[in-house]
């Protein structure tokens, strides 16, 4: 049973976040918004729904573990094993200049901030409070810091006629939409890898740090490889740049600002410690190479196997 939710779910996220990057797409032509903007804001949010919602269940539940384990998880698994696999499945990208990774970087700072805050034991409303506004500053500075002239242009994305002809209130409500099904069947299959991973007896960090955050990251990896496909690489890196921001500062705090939750500080510690120098050596290669080719996308995947060496 649980094997056809997580079939089901994935099969949803397919389908919903193909339209979600024409939606996306057009709405930045259509606003003159540089797709990379598009990317950091409005699909790292979206495609970053199952983490919020786990984030708040999980600590309503008293399942501080499972709350960090997926939202640091995931942004870890996002940025070494989603980008790793976009050159094999997608082809090369194109990395559109320095200024746009400062959100990676951001990222890994706040996995340091979030071994730190989790140092207690505990995550209190006011720890919550202080990474939802890291993340509300950050995005504002990653806005101030990004070159509105990047390679890949608004002018360059061609949405059908179709999606031209909707409107700019049109586009952006069709792509919330699209969102919250890509959210929705994310969350059904994790809901369903949950339910095969308890009967294994691991921990619930490891649990959530591995299993989930791999279920809870398909939206981004289908939504990129689209945009990948399509040639849309400003639009698929600020994604996976954004959304592995969103995952260390949104999606781990508003859990506990609305519940105060206690955490495993022993396992959460070195899990956000690895998460910080994984993300932070992805994105110094982006900053370094122009195209993120199978090299770049092995050197990715090879950070992601470390991590079972060094938490297993």
């Amino acid at each position: 049973m649980w094997s056809f939710a997580v079939v089901g779910g994935f099969a949803l996220s397919v389908v919903a976040s193909s339209r979600t990057v024409t939606y996306a797409s057009a709405f930045a032509t259509a606003t003159r918004l540089p797709p990379l903007i598009v990317g950091i804001t409005l699909l790292a949010v979206g495609t970053d729904l199952p983490e919020i919602a786990n984030s708040i269940v999980a600590s309503a539940g008293g399942h501080g573990d499972i709350n960090v384990g997926d939202s640091v998880g995931s942004a870890a698994t996002q940025a070494t094993l989603v980008l790793g696999l976009l050159p094999f499945l997608g082809g090369s990208l194109a990395t559109p200049g320095r200024r746009p990774f400062a959100t990676g970087l951001f990222a890994a700072v706040m996995c340091v901030v979030v071994a730190v805050l989790v140092a207690d034991d505990f995550l209190s409303r006011g720890d919550g409070a202080l990474l939802v506004g890291a993340w509300l500053a950050g995005s504002w500075a990653a806005y101030k810091l990004i070159d509105r002239s990047v390679e890949d242009d608004v002018d360059a994305l061609d949405p059908d006629d179709d999606t031209a002809a909707i409107g700019r209130r049109g586009l952006l409500w069709r792509s919330l939409v699209s969102l919250v099904f890509v959210g929705a069947g994310a969350t059904l299959a994790v809901v369903g890898a949950i339910e095969i991973s308890e009967q294994l007896g691991v921990s619930e960090f490891l649990i959530a740090f591995f299993a989930l955050s791999i279920g809870t990251s398909l939206p981004e990896l289908v939504l990129d490889l689209t945009a990948a496909r399509r040639g849309e690489s400003a639009l698929a890196v600020g994604d996976i740049m954004g959304s592995s921001f969103v995952d260390t500062t949104l999606s781990v705090g508003i859990g506990p600002l609305l519940f105060p939750v206690a955490v495993t500080a022993s396992e959460v510690i070195p899990g956000a410690l690895a998460a910080a120098v994984a993300i932070a050596a992805v994105t110094v290669m982006l900053i370094v190479v122009q195209r993120h080719e199978r090299p770049t996308g092995a050197f990715a995947l090879g950070l992601y196997a470390l991590f079972y060496a060094v938490l297993i």
